[in-house]
């Protein structure tokens, strides 16, 4: 995670009514050479002010296209570091993409370091060697994670996926990649061991036997193999990178038998449907009705029949959104668990950070006055991380198309 300085108090004690007003007056300024992108677990007080919404794939993949449409200069984006490292990557060169709060960072992403991918990837293979393997590990990691993850994913002949294409992408790597499909295949799944879990069991694989889990934490502390035993590396036809998301994590199995438990009361009403995103963990995913990406539930509960009641395991604001507009065609929406399920590292992105990003970009001191205009919190990938990542998402985008989706 990066280093935000404080705000000045002028941005920090300004009353909602001033910020919203001094945003879109700065908006106005800078026209069409400004794009405000916001992701669908963004509160409310910043999504209002976005142009696009979306999960982060669609929304670089937006603003890329608005881009080539129009002479756009800045892309904010109102998401976390890794959202903003893809945009980045989408868009034409002389496009900024900036961040407003550098410490929105996801702790997911965060889970997967790179020199510990080197790492990992390295003893597996000395491992590997030593039990006379013939075949290949091939890399899949998440859109969920840095752009020096996606490099060196691309670098080793994998592939990006998303939440709503991991199944094609993982079939595409067991069957060889873009290799020979008569190879031995293992594949490491980075860095959401929830969602590989989940991919690999749909895919056939009994994931209690065929699945090990690699944990970089315990390889810091001396634990050889991340946890894995030799027999387990042997064994797995997927290897798990021990990340995780947050918020998804929050919901359990006991979330769901207590849904079904308030259906069995309230027999004279339609019984709740669960729905939950495949970040959670195999035993939410097993229980509930249905599973899928943020597009995947927004689109079922958007088609969903008037009457019909859903309890949604996914990020606190987005259930919000999503009980409101539903609410409005007489289907009822709530959160899969009591608990407070909010993306803490998104929350950092609020209006204070966005006014501060566009008094800049318009050259305005916090007191009001002119001065040269600046572009803070550039998110810039470039070099050979920029290439290599582009690989890994290039095949994503060629295994996806023509029905490209969301994260």
């Amino acid at each position: 995670m990066l280093w935000q300085p404080s705000l000045p108090e002028r941005y920090t004690k300004a009353d909602p009514e001033t910020l919203a007003r001094e945003i879109a007056d700065r908006r106005q300024r800078l026209g069409d050479r400004l794009v405000i992108l916001g992701h669908h677990y963004q509160s409310d007080a910043v999504i209002k002010h976005a142009d696009l919404t979306g999960d982060s794939l669609k929304l670089s993949q937006l603003a890329a296209k608005v881009c080539r449409e129009q002479a756009v200069e800045h892309l904010i984006f109102c998401g976390v570091h890794f959202m903003a490292e893809t945009a980045d990557m989408l868009s034409p060169e002389e496009v900024a993409v900036i961040l407003p709060d550098l410490s929105a960072g996801c702790s997911m992403a965060d889970m997967a370091q790179y020199d510990d991918c080197v790492f990992a990837w390295d003893t597996i293979h000395k491992e590997l060697d030593k039990q006379g393997f013939t075949g290949r590990v091939i890399p899949i990691t998440y859109v969920n994670s840095s752009a020096a993850i996606k490099a060196f994913v691309g670098a080793h002949g994998g592939s990006c996926c998303t939440s709503s294409n991991a199944d094609r992408v993982f079939e595409w790597a067991a069957n060889g990649g873009d290799g020979s499909g008569d190879d031995d295949i293992k594949i490491l799944f980075l860095p959401d061991q929830h969602l590989g879990r989940n991919t690999a069991h749909k895919f056939g694989i009994d994931v209690s036997r065929h699945a090990a889990l690699y944990d970089p934490r315990l390889t810091n502390r001396g634990e050889p193999m991340g946890g894995m035993t030799p027999e387990q590396l042997r064994e797995a036809s997927v290897i798990l990178w021990a990340g995780h998301c947050s918020v998804h994590k929050l919901f359990r199995a006991e979330h769901v038998d207590e849904i079904r438990a308030l259906s069995a009361k309230e027999s004279d009403q339609q019984p709740w449907k669960v729905i939950v995103h495949p970040e959670c963990a195999k035993e939410v995913v097993d229980k509930a009705d249905l599973s899928g990406s943020t597009e995947f539930i927004l689109n079922t509960i958007g088609q969903a029949e008037p009457g019909s009641r859903w309890a949604v395991g996914t990020e606190h604001n987005m259930v919000n959104r999503l009980r409101q507009q539903a609410a409005e065609r007489g289907v009822t929406v709530r959160i899969l668990s009591d608990c407070q399920c909010l993306c803490t590292t998104m929350y950092r992105i609020d209006e204070p950070h966005l006014l501060w990003v566009l008094d800049q970009l318009c050259g305005l001191s916090p007191s009001g006055k002119e001065r040269e205009p600046t572009v803070p919190n550039q998110i810039r990938v470039a070099g050979e991380i920029r290439l290599d990542a582009l690989l890994a998402l290039d095949r994503m985008m060629t295994l996806s198309a023509p029905a490209m989706s969301r994260d």
